[in-house]
């Protein structure tokens, strides 16, 4: 390939880039406030993201990008009681709300593990307790996550998501 056509390649892909990642940036912003799309829409919404990229690479520093986004996590939080077993990272989940709406804050000390919080949050947080034990996390085999995970961070993947089904459980007992 010409050097002139890969370069018009490359800066085309940071252009639809910085599209898909200021939708994404902006719908992940909406993290504090009230879900307007069901966990499925969500779902949705984060396989065509990740559809968009050609490559893990793209997809890591997206997941990466993502994570960079997280609002701020006091640090009164970053205790035992809140933390998620089962991750080699540090991981915290505080719930709050009730059966009808249930929010969570979440953080992490590694980067990449800090972008799955945030599609986490996206698809469960500010939802119904019902519908988050209902929710299977299906985006994960959908965008491919699940083969490019090492185990640990699928360990920790899967402990956080059975945690944050628990305290929902937890709300509607």
């Amino acid at each position: 390939m010409p050097f002139f056509h890969h370069r018009q390649g490359i800066a085309h892909r940071v252009r639809s880039y910085n599209n898909i990642f200021a939708v994404a940036l902006r719908d992940n912003a909406h993290m504090n406030t009230i879900a307007t799309t069901s966990a499925a829409q969500a779902q949705q919404e984060i396989a065509e993201e990740f559809a968009f990229f050609g490559d893990w690479t793209e997809r890591y520093q997206y997941l990466i990008d993502l994570g960079k986004q997280l609002p701020s996590f006091p640090e009164q939080w970053k205790t035992e009681e809140y933390r998620v077993h089962g991750c080699q990272s540090m991981v915290w989940l505080v719930p709050s709300g009730d059966a009808a709406s249930m929010h969570f804050e979440a953080i992490s000390d590694s980067a990449i593990v800090s972008g799955l919080i945030a599609l986490v949050l996206r698809v469960y947080s500010d939802r119904p307790a019902q519908e988050i034990v209902d929710t299977e996390p299906q985006f994960i085999a959908t965008i491919g996550l699940a083969k490019h995970l090492s185990p640990t961070r699928s360990n920790g993947l899967a402990a956080m998501l059975a945690k944050l089904k628990a305290y929902a459980a937890q709300a509607l007992a």
